[in-house]
């Protein structure tokens, strides 16, 4: 069973950047589509960001052209570079396969405020 640790998160203005990165356990990371999903407080889970095994990448209308995924496999570690933070990108952030297939970890807080 793969194990996900995400990090990075925390509390920043509108406008600002963060980095967020998750280590996934296993060797099969490399084979699979890795994904970032974000859930705020009273709404479901929402997918933010696709990278596939081979690096191509797809992301909704709402982060796009604002939030950059990619990956390391020799790390096993997947990153997500979001930039120009609006209040509404306040959530927990998570990672997983696309589509998910492990354990959610315990995710990592992001909070857009001023």
């Amino acid at each position: 069973q793969v194990q996900l640790v995400e990090s990075g998160g925390g509390l920043v203005q509108p406008g600002g950047s963060l980095r967020l990165s998750c280590a996934a356990s296993g060797s099969i990371f490399s084979f699979n589509a890795m994904a970032w999903y974000r859930q705020a407080p009273g709404k479901e889970r929402e997918l933010v960001a696709v990278i596939a095994s081979g690096g191509s990448t797809n992301y909704p209308d709402s982060v796009k052209g604002r939030f950059t995924i990619s990956r390391d496999n020799a790390k096993n570690t997947v990153y997500l570079q979001m930039n120009s933070l609006k209040p509404e990108d306040t959530a927990v952030y998570y990672c997983n396969s696309h589509p998910p297939m492990w354990s959610w970890g315990q995710g990592t807080q992001v909070t857009v405020s001023s």
